[in-house]
């Protein structure tokens, strides 16, 4: 069982940055693919960004590409969303989900999530 914690929420203007933080539970971290998912009111779930489970490899939409970069600290058993350049359409609430199969886009194979952080971004 894991437990994720996200923190660093919060309202900032357009073009400003956040820090997204995910913690997990367990001794089992580095067993997970984490990934990071976002949700608008009126919208379906929407990929973001995920990462491997050493870390290696990242994967990111299309448009977040370039200003959002994924990382992870499996001393530390957290997972990072470093956004950039924040625009008034990333405004949402942050979900980090781990998975034990393969790194994925795909939110049905993920086995854990998180409640969720706010993230607005005013014009």
């Amino acid at each position: 069982q894991v437990q994720l914690v996200e923190s660093g929420g919060g309202l900032v203007q357009a073009g400003g940055s956040l820090r997204l933080s995910c913690a997990a539970s367990g001794r089992t971290f580095s067993s997970y693919a984490m990934g990071w998912f976002r949700r608008t009111p009126g919208k379906e779930r929407e990929f973001v960004a995920v990462i491997s489970r050493g870390g290696g490899n990242t994967y990111y939409a299309d448009s977040v590409k370039g200003r959002f970069t994924i990382s992870r600290d499996n001393a530390k058993n957290t997972v990072y969303l470093q956004m950039n350049r924040l625009k008034p359409e990333d405004t949402a609430v942050y979900y980090c989900a781990a998975t034990s199969g393969v790194a994925t886009t795909t939110s049905g194979f993920y086995d854990y999530w998180g409640q969720g952080t706010q993230v607005t971004v005013s014009s």
